[in-house]
């Protein structure tokens, strides 16, 4: 897969995609990189670490968010990604569910859409991605955490996802999938999911698994966002041996280290 002109495996290889959050209240880094030089300083610092891509997103999607109009997320986002572009050579990645601000985020050099609602929310996103001709990440969402089935409903609901994209001709070999821990489940289904997030493979796309610091983390372990690595590190391990294309992160050195380490076993011969 090509995503800003540089080429990703998209099997036997986990690569790291760092967050950048410029939003004032996301819920673990709320505030800290929403000022033009904080947002490039921890952007030069997750790449220093070993970030294969940057993940910028300018709303908050934690449990109770508020819906931000296109301009705002477009003020907060976009001059952002610009400047990312042009310091860094890093693939830049925009974390949005809305087509306007996609659109916009595309035209000053964003190289990939991550899409929460994997493409049902905004009717218009799947065609934007398939002009531009990037690649996108769809995730798996439900408004209810109500399923008849649990595992088969979600690999069903990712289909729908996959069909929206191929219906708008979007390129096979240009979509990721993401199983959506922490939305639309309980912390019971999150757990299973990342137990099982090998299943998607059988849908035929590279994976992204986005588990950091998240609430199945902080009610597993009883933790407040702030102490929850080692938590999202031991999830991270799971994606490396699942075969998970991607792992999203905050902490991009040590997950950077806990992927390598991983790899570096796994790739291990088997006689000694």
């Amino acid at each position: 897969m090509i995503i800003g002109g540089k080429q990703f495996e998209t099997s036997g290889k986990t690569y790291v995609m760092g967050i950048l959050n410029v939003t004032p209240d996301s819920f673990s880094d709320g505030g800290k990189w929403n000022s033009m030089d904080a947002a490039l300083e921890h952007a030069e610092q997750m790449i220093a670490d070993g970030a294969d891509i940057l993940d910028i997103g300018g709303e908050s999607t934690r449990p109770g968010y508020t819906l931000l109009p296109d301009e705002e997320e477009i003020a907060r986002v976009v001059p952002v990604i610009e400047a990312v572009k042009q310091r860094f050579d890093i693939p830049v990645s925009v974390d949005t569910y809305k087509s306007g601000v996609a659109k916009t985020a595309l035209a000053v050099g964003a190289d990939l859409v991550n899409d929460i609602w994997g493409l049902k929310y905004d009717p218009k996103m799947a065609g934007v991605i398939a002009e531009a001709g990037v690649p996108c990440c769809l995730m798996h969402n439900r408004k209810e955490a109500v399923y008849d089935d649990y595992l088969p409903d979600v690999l069903d609901d990712l289909r729908a996802c996959v069909r929206l994209a191929k219906d708008a001709g979007i390129a096979k070999e240009n979509i990721i999938l993401d199983p959506g821990i922490g939305f639309g489940k309980t912390l019971e289904h999150n757990l299973i999911l990342t137990n099982h997030v090998e299943l998607l493979h059988e849908l035929g796309y590279p994976i992204l698994l986005g588990t950091s610091r998240k609430s199945m983390i902080g009610k597993t372990l009883d933790l407040p966002s702030d102490q929850r690595e080692e938590g999202t590190i031991a999830t991270t391990v799971m994606g490396v041996m699942k075969g998970c294309m991607f792992v999203r992160v905050h902490n991009v050195k040590g997950n950077r280290r806990a992927v390598d380490m991983t790899e570096a076993i796994l790739k291990s011969g088997g006689d000694a």
